[in-house]
């Protein structure tokens, strides 16, 4: 088959959407190497992205050629394009982060869209409202035009069907697995220098991602103060946002500066020894479209708690322990519970290690192919 995607986030995006892309081209090109997989993207953007997967089996970019195009990418990007896939004869258009450009289906391209998620209509709050209009109505004409859709999660299929009226039978589920050195030991040698270069504690809770209200850090935060092994630290991984003041100085009032370590300057190959070194892995996001990081982290061999609310239990499966976003008490007696008892940390971090074996590699490339495979057939 000749593939081809909206590359944007691949060459740009160093994590979130552009993960999920590289990720996607990166088990289809290992596991259907027979492929052609072209990648649209208005420019080269970073090299340290693009070479994860470039030299990969099929893999060919493709940037704006035109002086026009190169002037306005975002032309280029939504409707040019369209005149690029035809030349190259691509025969299936994989929009890989919510939105398809103009003109497939009039060109007779079979098109398939992923939606990550829809916490724009859940939770409006997190978001401008120019940025809900934006989202809304590339993510609805995207849903509209697209001969299948790829959800991320049963509960990112739900809201398709409630929030833009799609017929369930237009949308399939694929989970994402994880990059691949989550699920390799890091070398005693190599965490030692981390935990160096970091200045991480000896023992130590781990979360990670964005440092924003949605990903509801703060609960964690008040859950140190109730815990009874005041040696437990507390490692926070994610982007500095307006937010992580307010839990710095939420720490800063509580006494707590000791034990809880936010860190914003991690280098994502150093990610997997900082998963490897910690006890215990948290996320009580209030809203996700699905928690890649709940992956990593059992992966990694770590015991989970989540939040309930959205689609976690789909990522940590029944091994994993789910609190209310808005109870520190009850995540207190949890985290108390697993650092008490080391059976049932143990009897977690097995259980969810099967559970993961969903998120396979090979598993997942089957998946979209087969789905590859069904909307091409539709073409005339």
């Amino acid at each position: 088959m000749n593939i081809g995607y909206e590359a944007k986030r691949i060459t740009h995006n160093a994590t979130g959407l552009g993960n999920y892309g590289r990720f996607i081209i990166r088990i289809l090109a290992t596991y259907y190497p027979d492929n052609i997989y072209n990648l649209y993207s208005p420019s080269p953007g970073k090299e340290r992205l693009r070479c994860q997967i470039e030299n990969l089996s099929g893999i060919r970019f493709h940037y704006p050629e035109k002086f026009f195009h190169k002037m306005f990418k975002f032309i280029w990007r939504s409707g040019a394009l369209v005149t690029t896939l035809k030349r190259d004869k691509v025969e299936l258009f994989h929009g890989l982060s919510n939105e398809l450009p103009l003109g497939l289906a009039k060109n007779h391209i079979p098109s398939i869209v992923t939606i990550h998620d829809l916490i724009f209509l859940r939770y409006p709050e997190f978001y401008k409202p120019i940025d809900r209009c934006i989202y809304t109505y590339k993510f609805k004409r995207a849903c509209r035009q697209a001969d299948r859709i790829i959800a991320v999660s049963e509960m990112t299929k739900q809201d398709i069907i409630h929030f833009f009226g799609i017929d369930e039978k237009k949308i399939s589920v694929v989970y994402q697995g994880c990059d691949a050195s989550f699920t390799h030991p890091v070398s005693n040698e190599v965490k030692k220098q981390v935990k160096k270069t970091y200045r991480l504690p000896e023992k130590y809770i781990l979360n990670v991602g964005s440092i924003e209200s949605r990903k509801n850090l703060m609960l964690i935060v008040k859950a140190m103060a109730l815990l009874e092994d005041k040696e437990i630290a507390l490692v926070a991984v994610g982007k500095h946002t307006p937010y992580t003041d307010e839990v710095e100085q939420y720490i800063q009032e509580h006494h707590l500066s000791d034990r809880i370590f936010l860190r914003s300057d991690v280098s994502f190959a150093d990610l997997p020894a900082i998963y490897q070194m910690a006890s215990l892995f948290i996320y009580p996001s209030f809203f996700e479209g699905f928690g890649i990081p709940i992956i990593e982290a059992i992966h990694s061999g770590l015991p989970v708690i989540a939040a309930t609310g959205s689609c976690l239990e789909e990522a940590g499966g029944p091994g994993s322990v789910y609190i209310n976003p808005n109870d520190e008490v009850a995540l207190a007696g949890k985290i108390n519970q697993i650092f008490s008892s080391p059976e049932l940390a143990e009897k977690m971090k097995t259980e969810g290690k099967t559970y993961v074996q969903r998120f396979e590699d090979e598993v997942i490339a089957k998946q979209l192919i087969d789905i590859y495979q069904s909307v091409a057939r539709l073409r005339p």
